[in-house]
C-alpha cells in the first residue's frame, strides 16, 4: 500500500481535490457522515447531473422520492415477473448517502439516474431460489467466500481493531471541512473542502484494490464496465459536471481509463429477464442485515439519530434512553442522564476518539442507566440502537393488483402493518374482528406469514382468536408471487386452495385445507376440497391416516357453527372417517414398538377430542360416543394392545365417567401384576397418569390408586428397575413440583390403615385436616355468579 493510501486510512486527515467534475463520491451505503458529506459537496459543486448506484429499471420510480407520503426507510424491490421469487432489494435510509442525494437533485430540478448494472440481468445472473429469505441467504453466502473487506482492512492499517469504530471517526463524526461534526447540517463551502474526504478515500481505495485485485467479486468488473459506459454518456449530455454517488470501492474502477469496445466486451451475452420494478416499506431492523447492496449495519437506529440530531447528539441520545427505561417502569432521573453524558465523553477523550460514539455511550447507559446489567441493556440495543421504524410509500407507486388490495382491506380493517411484534385478540362475533379474521388466515393460505396463530389468553372458546403480527418487506415479494393466484386476496386464495386440493396426495393434506377454508370463507374453494377429501377418505384404507384427519374436520365444524358456514357435507365426510376408524383402530393397535405405541397414543386422543366434538347432538344410545367408548373398552381391556394405549384408554374412559373408579382400579391391578414385565406396566402408568393429563392429581387423590402404582414399584427387580426408569421420570417430571411434593409426603407417610380415614392422621403437606365447612360455603357465592346461578335465598329470620 502506497504511503499516500496510508495516510488517508488515518482519522482526521483532509487533501484537497480539484473542484472540476466529473466528481466521484464514494461512500459507505448507509452511514450519516457519508450523507452528510455527500450533501456539502453537492451544494459545494452544483452538478448538472448527479448518478447513482443503483437498478436504471428504477428511473421511472426516482420522483416519488419527494412524494409528502414517502418516508424512508424505504427499498427498491426488483422481481422478475415470471419468477417474483427472483428479486433484490435496493434500501435507502434517511441517512443513506443515496437518499440524500437523490432529494438534492429532486429539490434543485437536477437531473438524476441509475446507472448500476440493469436489474434485468442481475436477477437474471442469480441462481433459483425458493422465496425471499432463502434469496437473502444467497446474497450472504456469495459476499462471504471470499470477498475482502475494504473497511476493516483500512481500519486496521489506521491501528483499529473495529472498522465500525474507524468509520465512525473518520467519516461518520467528521464535518466536511474536517473537523469534529457537532450533527448541525453542513454549510456552503468550497469545492475542494467539501471534496477532500472523497480524495482521499479514493486514494485509499485505488491502493485496495491494487493489493487485492477485485475482491474476489467477478461480477464486479461487469457492475462497473456497465457503471463507467453510463458515465461516459452523462459526460456527452451534460458535460464534466457530474457527481457520481456510488460504493468507495468502485471509485478507482470509474476512474480508471478504459476503452468504450472494451466495456462493451464485458456486457456481451449477458442473460436477461424481465423485471418489475416499485417501491416498498423497509425497516430499521432489516437494514440490519446484508441485502441489497450486500451492506449491512449494526446499529441503524444510532445512525439515523445521528444524521437528525440537530445539535448535542450525546445529549438527545441519553435522552432517548432514558426515556425508554423510564416506560418500563425503570427508575432513571435527570441526574443519570447528565452523568451518562459525562462518563460517554470522558471515555471517548480516554480512547482518544475526536467525539464519543456508539460503543461509549452503550458503556456508558450500561453503568450509569442500567447498574451495569445487559438486561434493559438489550431493550435498548433492540428499540434504540436498531430501531423499529417502518417506512411507508404513497399509493401512486406501481404495485401488483394484490398487493393494493391487500392495502385497501388493511385501511378498511384498521389493520396498519409495523414492524414491531404486537399480538391482536379477535372476537369473532364482532364483524370487524371475523373480517380480520378472514384476511389473515387467507394470507396464510397464500405464503404471506403476516400473522401467526397463538393461544389466546382470554378466552378458550371458538369465538375468539389471538394472533401475532409482524410486517416484514420480504413480504411484499411473498405478496408478488401469490399475484400468480388472482388479483385479489379472496380470488387467490380461492384458487390456491383449489390447485393444492387436486394436487395433494396425503389425506391429512387435504383435511388441513378444509380447515384453511372454513376459517378463510373460501366457499368456491370448499366444494373442490371436498371433492377431493371424499375421494381420498375413499381410497385411503390406514387407520393412521384417517386418525390424523379427524381432528382438523371436526374442527373445521366447530368453526364452522361460529362462522355460520354450512359444513353438511363437511359433517357426512367426518362421521364416515370416525365409523372406520372406530371399526379399524382395536387391530390396529397390537404388535407395536414403542415409538409407534406412543404415536397411536396421541392419535387415540386426538380421535377422542374430535369424536367429543362431532357427537354433541347426537340422541343418548344412538351417537358415535357409544360405539368410541365401546373401542376404548376393547383396548382397555385387551392385552395384546401396547401398554401404553391400554392405559389411556382407561384414563379417557374414567375422566368421562364412562368407567366406575373400582373397575379402573382392577385393571391397573392387573397391568401392574407381578407377571407383567416390568418395561410393560411402566408403559401403562404413562399411559394412564403421564404428561400434562393431570394424572397427579388423580393420584394424589385416589390414595388405592398410588397405593398400586407404589406397590409395583417397590416391587420392581432390581436388575430392571433401570430399564423402567427413564420412562417413570419422564411421566412424573411433568407434575408441577407441588404435586409432587405432595405424592412424595404421601408415600413417605404409607397407606391408610384399614377402617381408618386420612382425616383422623396428620394432614399431608398444603393440605387441611379436614373439610372446613366455614371456608367452602365462602366459595359458593363465586361460583354461583362465575356459573350464572341465582343466589341461594336466604331465610328470613325469626
Amino acid at each position: 500500500m502506497s504511503g499516500a493510501a496510508v495516510t488517508a486510512a488515518r482519522p482526521g486527515r483532509t487533501a484537497t481535490g480539484p473542484a472540476a467534475g466529473p466528481w466521484l463520491l464514494g461512500v459507505r451505503h448507509h452511514g450519516p457522515g457519508s450523507a452528510r458529506a455527500v450533501l456539502a459537496a453537492l451544494r459545494a459543486a452544483r452538478p448538472a447531473a448527479v448518478l447513482i448506484e443503483g437498478p436504471p429499471e428504477g428511473d421511472a420510480l426516482l420522483p416519488l422520492a419527494a412524494d409528502p407520503h414517502m418516508r424512508p426507510p424505504v427499498a427498491l424491490l426488483a422481481h422478475a415477473v415470471d419468477d417474483p421469487g427472483r428479486a433484490s432489494f435496493w434500501p435507502m435510509a434517511a441517512f443513506s448517502p443515496e437518499w440524500v442525494a437523490i432529494r438534492w437533485a429532486l429539490d434543485h430540478d437536477v437531473p438524476v439516474r441509475f446507472i448500476d448494472l440493469p436489474a434485468a440481468h442481475s436477477l437474471a445472473l442469480k441462481e433459483p431460489v425458493e422465496g425471499p429469505e432463502r434469496a437473502e441467504e444467497a446474497e450472504e453466502e456469495e459476499e462471504v467466500t471470499p470477498v475482502v473487506d475494504p473497511i476493516r482492512v483500512l481500519a486496521g492499517t489506521a491501528g483499529y481493531d473495529d472498522p465500525e469504530r474507524w468509520w465512525e471517526d473518520v467519516v461518520e463524526h467528521r464535518s466536511p471541512t474536517g473537523g469534529a461534526d457537532s450533527g448541525a447540517p453542513p454549510s456552503e463551502g468550497a469545492p475542494g473542502d467539501a471534496l477532500a474526504p472523497f480524495g482521499a478515500l479514493a486514494e485509499a481505495m485505488a491502493a485496495l484494490r491494487e493489493a487485492y485485485g477485485d475482491g474476489g467479486q467477478p461480477r464486479d468488473a461487469v457492475r462497473e464496465a456497465y457503471m463507467r459506459i453510463q458515465l461516459r454518456t452523462a459526460r456527452k449530455e451534460f458535460g464534466d459536471g457530474v457527481a457520481v454517488v456510488c460504493g468507495a470501492w468502485h471509485v478507482p474502477a470509474l476512474a480508471a481509463r478504459t476503452t468504450l469496445a472494451a466495456d462493451r466486451a464485458l456486457l456481451k451475452g449477458l442473460p436477461k429477464v424481465k423485471t418489475d420494478l416499485t417501491w416498498v416499506p423497509w425497516t430499521h431492523r432489516r437494514l440490519a442485515r446484508r441485502s441489497g447492496y450486500g451492506a449491512g449495519i449494526d446499529s441503524p437506529g444510532w445512525y439515523g439519530h445521528l444524521f437528525e440530531a440537530a445539535d448535542r447528539p450525546i445529549e438527545r441520545w441519553m435522552t432517548k434512553v432514558a426515556g425508554l427505561l423510564r416506560a418500563e417502569d425503570r427508575f432513571v432521573s435527570t441526574a443519570h442522564v447528565i452523568e451518562a453524558v459525562r462518563l460517554a465523553e470522558t471515555l471517548a477523550a480516554l480512547r482518544g476518539r475526536p467525539l464519543a460514539g456508539l460503543g461509549e455511550t452503550t458503556d456508558a447507559v450500561r453503568a450509569v442507566m442500567c447498574e451495569g446489567s445487559d438486561v434493559p441493556l438489550a431493550l435498548v440495543r433492540d428499540r434504540l440502537i436498531v430501531g423499529e421504524s417502518l417506512g411507508e410509500v404513497p399509493d401512486t407507486a406501481p404495485a401488483v393488483p394484490l398487493q393494493r388490495d391487500l392495502t385497501r382491506s388493511q385501511r378498511t380493517l384498521r389493520l396498519k402493518p409495523e414492524a414491531s411484534e404486537r399480538e391482536l385478540d379477535l372476537d369473532l362475533r364482532k364483524e370487524t374482528d371475523a373480517a380480520r379474521s378472514r384476511l389473515l388466515h387467507r394470507l396464510r393460505l397464500l405464503d404471506v406469514g403476516w400473522g401467526d396463530p397463538v393461544a389466546g389468553r382470554g378466552s378458550t372458546g371458538t369465538f375468539r382468536e389471538s394472533w401475532r403480527l409482524r410486517w416484514e418487506p420480504e413480504l411484499h415479494v411473498r405478496v408478488a408471487e401469490a399475484g400468480v393466484w388472482g388479483t385479489t386476496v379472496l380470488t387467490a386464495a380461492t384458487a390456491k386452495a383449489a390447485s393444492q386440493a387436486v394436487a395433494a396426495t396425503a389425506l391429512a393434506d387435504v383435511t388441513a385445507l378444509a380447515e384453511h377454508c372454513l376459517l378463510a370463507e373460501l366457499p368456491d374453494a370448499l366444494p373442490v376440497v371436498m371433492k377431493a377429501l371424499a375421494d381420498r377418505a375413499a381410497l385411503d384404507a390406514d387407520v393412521g391416516h384417517l386418525a390424523d384427519a379427524l381432528p382438523a374436520l371436526a374442527r373445521s365444524l366447530r368453526y364452522g357453527d361460529v362462522r355460520s358456514t354450512d359444513t353438511a357435507a363437511l359433517a357426512e365426510v367426518a362421521a364416515g372417517l370416525a365409523e372406520r376408524i372406530c371399526v379399524g383402530l382395536p387391530p390396529a393397535c397390537t404388535g407395536l414398538d414403542p415409538d409407534g405405541a406412543e404415536a397411536l397414543r396421541g392419535q387415540v386422543e386426538a380421535v377422542h377430542g374430535a369424536i367429543g366434538l362431532l357427537d354433541t347432538g347426537a340422541e343418548p344410545g344412538t351417537g358415535l360416543r357409544e360405539r368410541w367408548d365401546a373401542v376404548l373398552h376393547k383396548l382397555a381391556a385387551r392385552d395384546a394392545v401396547a401398554g401404553v394405549i391400554r392405559g389411556r384408554a382407561t384414563r379417557l374412559l374414567l375422566d368421562e365417567g364412562r368407567l366406575a373408579e373400582d373397575e379402573a382400579a382392577r385393571l391397573m391391578g392387573l397391568a401392574l401384576s407381578p407377571g407383567t414385565p416390568p418395561a410393560e406396566a411402566a408403559a401403562w402408568i404413562e399411559g394412564f397418569v403421564g404428561g400434562a393429563s393431570g394424572g397427579g392429581m388423580l393420584l394424589v387423590h385416589d390414595e388405592r390408586l398410588l397405593g398400586l402404582v407404589d406397590a409395583w414399584l417397590t416391587g420392581v427387580p432390581a436388575d430392571q428397575f433401570t430399564d423402567v426408569l427413564p420412562l417413570l421420570r419422564r411421566t412424573f417430571s411433568a407434575y408441577e413440583p407441588g404435586v409432587r411434593r405432595t405424592l412424595g409426603e404421601l408415600v413417605r407417610r404409607g397407606p391408610v390403615p384399614e377402617g381408618a380415614r386420612r382425616d383422623d392422621a396428620a394432614p399431608a403437606t398444603g393440605f387441611g385436616p379436614g373439610l372446613d365447612p366455614a371456608r367452602a360455603d365462602a366459595v359458593e357465592p363465586v361460583l354461583r355468579l362465575l356459573l350464572g346461578r341465582p343466589p341461594e335465598p336466604v331465610e328470613a329470620a325469626v
